[in-house]
């Protein structure tokens, strides 16, 4: 639509100081069963003007209420009490997460019109695949699953005030800081029910410099000083993590992961429904979660095509939630990208195109890695390429099938195929910190099925009959390929055994060849 594009062509870092300020002015409330919704904006109004509000279902009916002024939520809390402890002691922390309860419930009458409940997760599979049926072109049925698990409006404003509320405890310690969101969150490849991945930000080291010039004196503050970085992060998380734990309302499960590469604190977050992981400010993570939103944002088929290949994935286990030798949905992401910058003519550029039109104020130097790419939308020119989705999603599949992994990796900075720079089987150049392989944790057996479902996919696309299938009520187009191959009940079953006994014969091929490798190398050792 219009008005989403007119949105789109924010900058990242407009629509995250947008979301952040808009969270700041916001507040959950936990309803009673029996909601006027009339009664409760007409009682919030007296506060102040709420700007917008919605209704969720999660343990009970929530409202996110945002005001149009901050002040109103200290008008609020003035009139909030203290839970009359029963047998629990509670403990005096004063959030913006409320419980309201109606003083007669008895003399309430219940609206006509029930209340509009916002979805916080996405349709199941098999649900999807009903809806899929009834499209007539494999790109609607692309469009059909995006818009099914693409987070909403409304999800987004949760996520900004999970992360919001995490600040309030930060800013006991640290009033200067910031919680903010990235990676899937805020990318635009973010799906309803994912974690919230947020960060700790210090405010900008940048302004102590331009801060110095006035006045006679250098001056600074008198801080502590520890031997490394990762010790000074390691204590902050510790500390907010334990500040979560004992005085955080709903936070539950909290675990901290302090010696992990980079470390954390996982911990759940009840009033919201999140999964959330905190850490420390990462800028690489930030640009990488940029360079996604720009991507995103520059073509519509880009979000489709991305949202298509990794529900694809999940369903036919390549991809899992868990960590393992499996590819990763930000991997799954960049081959996506690649194989975008790959066709003729191109549907997005390069990371070096975007580097080229950056200007002063997009320069970013991290850790001796240059970030730099262009922020402002406007400056990237529209590609001529008129490819459907249909087209796409087939040549993406015959594309990674027939991809000589063996001898190459993908390189986003040039948009080429370039010589692996060492013997991982999928090598993916880290877009910025450039020596190392995102991929790395993906084994031989993992990627060959990653090929042989490509390989099966491309074929089912090609071969198919698709007005035929849908006289047959059959499952077609992106529908068959979201039902785990081998399971379909049609004639299509003995051709499924062929092919699976190849797959799996050859699977088994290269187990014993990696075998027989690892056990030269032990008698070589």
């Amino acid at each position: 639509t219009d008005a989403e594009v007119s949105t789109r062509k924010k900058t990242f870092s407009e629509v995250q100081t947008e979301r952040l300020d808009q969270a700041e002015r916001t507040v959950l409330i936990k309803c009673p069963s029996k909601l006027n919704e009339k009664k409760l904006l007409q009682y919030l109004s007296s506060h102040g003007n709420v700007k917008s509000h919605f209704f969720f279902e999660n343990r009970g009916i929530n409202a996110l209420i945002e005001f149009s002024e901050k002040s109103s939520i200290a008008s609020l809390q003035d009139a909030v009490g203290i839970p009359s402890a029963s047998e629990d002691h509670v403990v005096p922390f004063k959030s913006r997460l409320f419980t309201f309860t109606l003083k007669n419930p008895v003399g309430q009458r219940v609206e006509d019109t029930p209340l509009h409940l916002s979805p916080q997760c996405h349709i199941p599979v098999k649900d999807l695949i009903e809806k899929l049926c009834l499209a007539d072109s494999i790109s609607s049925q692309m469009y059909i699953l995006l818009n099914e698990y693409q987070l909403t409006e409304e999800n987004i404003k949760l996520r900004f005030l999970a992360c919001s509320l995490v600040r309030d405890f930060a800013c006991a310690y640290f009033p200067d800081s910031t919680v903010k969101p990235f990676g899937s969150s805020v990318n635009t490849f973010g799906k309803l029910g994912s974690d919230v991945d947020m960060f700790l930000d210090f405010g900008d080291t940048g302004k102590h410099a331009t801060k110095m010039k006035k006045g006679p004196f250098e001056m600074e503050y008198q801080m502590k000083r520890l031997p490394s970085e990762r010790l000074a992060t390691q204590r902050i998380l510790s500390v907010i993590g334990d500040c979560l734990d004992n005085f955080g309302p709903g936070c539950v499960n909290v675990q901290k992961i302090l010696n992990a590469r980079c470390p954390l604190v996982k911990f759940s977050h009840q009033p919201t429904g999140f999964q959330c992981d905190l850490s420390v400010s990462n800028s690489i993570a930030i640009r990488s979660s940029e360079l996604l939103y720009i991507y995103g944002c520059l073509d519509s088929r880009v979000r489709a095509l991305v949202f298509t290949v990794r529900c694809w994935a999940r369903v036919h286990g390549l991809t899992h939630s868990a960590p393992g030798t499996w590819i990763t949905n930000f991997s799954l992401t960049m081959m996506v990208m690649f194989f975008l910058q790959r066709r003729s003519p191109p549907i997005i550029p390069t990371l070096d195109q975007l580097k080229e039109l950056a200007d002063e104020k997009d320069k970013h130097i991290i850790g001796g890695y240059d970030c730099s790419f262009v922020s402002d939308l406007r400056k990237i020119k529209p590609t001529k390429n008129k490819e459907t989705l249909d087209v796409l999603l087939s040549e993406f599949f015959e594309y990674f099938g027939n991809f000589d992994f063996r001898k190459n990796s993908i390189n986003l900075r040039k948009g080429k195929e370039v010589n692996k720079p060492e013997s991982s089987p999928l090598y993916i150049w880290n877009p910025f910190e450039q020596d190392l392989n995102i991929s790395k944790n993906v084994n031989q057996p993992q990627l060959e099925k990653f090929i042989a479902m490509a390989r099966e996919s491309a074929w089912i696309l090609q071969k198919e009959e698709k007005t035929q299938q849908m006289i047959d009520k059959e499952p077609w187009g992106l529908a068959a390929l979201l039902i785990p191959f081998g399971k379909s009940n049609s004639s299509k079953m003995h051709r499924m055994k062929g092919i699976g006994s190849e797959t799996i014969r050859s699977l088994l091929d290269s187990l014993k060849l990696n075998n027989a490798n690892s056990q030269q190398k032990a008698v070589g050792k």
